[in-house]
């Protein structure tokens, strides 16, 4: 009996704590949990009223529903507060180089979503927020530092502009912060305000036209801090010296500024530095002991001290003029080394035939070299991206380097003597960038792993059947196609169908022959279709575009944006088809023998830029619709059949004279013809009734298209002189735009790649 009894006692001693907890009302809490906190929730609703969101992010952000299931919320789940709040958007940069951003978050960040207590991780990124809301006065709901937030990024919402950071002061556990492409353009402080945050360790300010990096200053306060990018700014000064007492420092990143001088040899106080980059800025003078200084105006050789970095992982001596022996000495103990970019002219490579690196490389840039000094190259098996360009491969086995270059992920040589015939030669690459090498012979093969091709201005000749007609295990995955500039000559083939994953096909200046064969018409994700300069003929949209357009006219009615057919011998009348195309930017159809009038349907494309009838056949008056072609920038209907007057409006009278020439019977500003009575167009009112009265109209509708291109010029023009950020603005957008095509689709199909 005794023993039962202590027995029974000592369970009963294990089992009242939890009979308490129970009777306290928390079995629940350890059963599942929490339900979101009630203040956390009136934060987020606040956060929620100050936003536009067009595509329904936040649909599952409701009072009836618990927070901690919203969209990008995550909470404790024994307290139930929110630790973090996650709603980055996600946009494709594919097309043209511009983020559509339409479905992404807008309107003001409120500030009052700081006031969450526990909130540990906030991401805003890449979204399309106007305007920071201060103060914190949302509700009335008191004032609490976000003491606990460590990774803060706001970046890519590039139409913010941050008047005042002192916010950022109550954010005393921040270690991540990432303004990126943010204006802060009004921020002389930042640096003062940035250097209060004790335990920030990475710092990224790219792209936020900063003008001021306080450069006399010798002692910044950053403790921690072991990642800093200013790179892509407006700074214009020396080296700062502060950065060079950060001996905690790791990367260092100052690429794309204006920074003048000698690189210091405090250089060398970082001893923990694995990444530095100070290309593209103006420094000169000697090389240190550094890494990534290319595109500066350095000279000298390259130190044999490099060799003894052996922490040292990236390696940028390009686009400067150095000169001088390179060597297996320069990179003797560089086993962490995984980029590499060797570029200059006056470099005379002496490395030892049997030299093995102690370093596997990822990513390797070389330029103005020969293949054969380099000999090292093919025991590089773990390369990632190589890029080749303005050297020679004349001593070089073409079998021996495809067949090693069958791995790589990114290949792009360009500007190189390769006279090779690539008429045997499978490629496997994702990115495949071929240009201006003096390759012959018959079109190579592709796997399905190829992405993007670009082979242009080459001496490739035959037909097009080798690349496109060749048995491939499994679906095509290519999505760019150009073989521009080459001597390819017979047909366009019949085997588009394997190739249903093509966005862009560029084949201009070759000799192709025929028809646009019925296959083509499969290829339902095409936005852009070059074949200028060809010996097309035809009718050709009998059998061309409108067969593109069959069977699915949805798909390219909405998203075709380039047809240049250009330079063929096709002919006939231009079909309805052709107009439904209501996305396309670019119509150019000139230099063939195509007959017809224009019909009004053509003011249904209102997204045309760009259109170019030249040197055909077309009569008939030109169709009053046009002038509703608000977004036209360039015109060419001359050499053409044209005649009646050019239809009134501040769109076609906005382009010069050459835009109508060779049109005898057209008439009507800007050509200097001028109309009679009676061939004004019957369907117009803006002549009146009475010559003097029209006359009079005329007048003043020019005098007040003059003076508004005066004012809205200089408005704009005036702006852009006397306003330096937008100025800056403008120049970093036409930046952007060059050559956008290539940059684009290679940072799609190859995201890791920086070289």
């Amino acid at each position: 009996m005794t023993k039962l009894f202590s027995q029974s006692a000592f369970l009963s001693l294990i089992l009242l704590p939890f009979a308490i907890i129970c009777n306290l009302g928390l079995c629940d809490l350890m059963a599942s949990p929490s339900s979101c906190n009630q203040k956390d929730k009136e934060i987020l609703l606040c956060f929620k009223h100050g936003l536009t969101d067009p595509s329904g992010m936040l649909s599952s952000w409701s009072t009836k529903e618990d927070c901690c299931e919203w969209r990008g919320v995550h909470c404790d789940d024994i307290t139930g507060r929110v630790t973090n709040v996650t709603l980055p958007c996600s946009t494709d940069d594919f097309v043209f180089g511009v983020k559509n951003k339409a479905h992404c978050l807008t309107g003001e960040f409120h500030l009052s979503l700081l006031k969450l207590e526990y909130l540990k991780y906030l991401n805003l990124s890449n979204n399309n927020f106007q305007a920071i809301h201060l103060p914190l006065d949302c509700h009335n709901l008191p004032l609490v530092n976000s003491s606990n937030l460590v990774y803060l990024d706001l970046s890519s919402n590039e139409n913010l502009v941050i008047d005042d950071l002192r916010w950022l002061l109550n954010l005393s556990s921040l270690e991540y912060l990432n303004l990126n492409s943010i204006d802060l353009h009004k921020q002389t402080q930042w640096l003062q305000i940035m250097t209060k945050l004790s335990s920030l360790s990475e710092l990224h300010l790219r792209s936020c036209l900063l003008e001021s990096a306080s450069a006399s200053l010798d002692y910044a306060n950053f403790t921690s801090l072991e990642y800093i990018d200013l790179s892509d700014n407006d700074l214009f000064s020396e080296l700062p010296n502060w950065l060079f007492n950060l001996t905690g420092l790791s990367n260092l990143i100052l690429e794309g500024n204006r920074f003048h001088g000698e690189i210091p040899n405090t250089l060398l106080n970082l001893g923990n530095l694995y990444s530095l980059r100070l290309n593209d800025n103006r420094l000169s003078g000697s090389i240190p002991n550094c890494f990534d200084v290319q595109s500066n105006n350095l000279i000298g050789s390259l130190p044999e001290s490099f060799g003894q970095l052996s922490n040292l992982e990236k390696l940028y001596v390009g686009e400067n003029s150095l000169s001088g022996i390179v060597s297996h000495k320069n990179f003797a103990n560089l086993s962490k080394l995984q980029r590499l970019y060797l570029d200059s002219p006056s470099f005379v490579f002496d490395f030892d035939p049997h030299w093995t690196p102690p370093f596997q490389l990822q990513h390797l840039l070389l330029g103005c070299v020969d293949l054969k000094l380099v000999p090292w190259l093919y025991t590089q098996t773990s390369l990632d991206s190589l890029t080749i360009f303005n050297s020679s491969f004349t001593s070089e086995s073409p079998d021996k380097f495809w067949s090693w270059a069958t791995d790589l992920r990114f290949l792009s040589l360009f500007f190189n003597s390769m006279h090779w015939d690539m008429s045997n030669v499978l490629l496997n690459s994702q990115v495949i960038w071929l240009v201006a090498n003096g390759l012959s012979g018959g079109l190579p093969r592709l796997t399905t792993n190829v992405r993007l091709f670009q082979i242009g201005r080459n001496n490739l000749s035959g037909p097009l059947s080798p690349l496109l007609c060749h048995n491939m295990t499994g679906e095509s995955n290519l999505q760019y196609l150009s073989v521009y500039d080459n001597y390819l000559s017979e047909g366009l083939t019949d085997c588009w169908v394997n190739w249903k994953s093509l966005v862009h096909v560029d084949l201009e200046n070759n000799n192709l022959t025929g028809m646009i064969p019925h296959s083509m018409g499969t290829l339902s994700n095409l936005l852009s279709l070059y074949l200028h300069n060809n010996k097309l003929q035809g009718t050709l949209f009998s059998y061309s575009l409108l067969v593109l357009t069959k069977g699915n006219e949805l798909d390219y009615n909405r998203y075709m944006r380039v047809v240049d057919f250009s330079s063929n011998q096709l002919s006939g009348k231009i079909p309805l088809e052709v107009f439904k195309l209501t996305a396309l930017g670019s119509l150019n159809l000139s230099h063939n023998q195509l007959m017809g009038t224009i019909p009004e349907e053509i003011g249904n494309m209102k997204q045309l830029e760009s259109l170019d009838l030249s040197t055909n056949k077309l009569s008939g008056e030109i169709p009053p619709s046009m002038s509703a072609l608000s977004f036209l920038g360039t015109l060419n209907l001359s050499f053409n059949n044209f005649k009646g007057q050019i239809p009134l409006g501040t769109q076609l009278q906005g382009f010069t004279a050459l835009s109508y020439i060779g049109n005898p019977q057209l008439c009507g500003t800007p050509l200097t013809k001028k109309c009679s009575h009676d061939e004004a167009p019957t369907d117009t009112n803006l002549m009146g009734n009475d010559d003097e009265e029209g006359s009079e109209l005329l007048e003043g509708m020019y005098m007040g298209m003059g003076v508004g291109f005066a004012i809205s010029f200089w408005v704009v023009c005036g702006s852009l002189f006397f306003k330096r950020t937008w100025r800056h603005a403008y120049f970093r957008f036409l930046n952007h735009m060059k050559d956008k095509l290539y940059v684009m689709m290679v940072l799609k199909c190859t995201p890791s790649v920086e070289i």
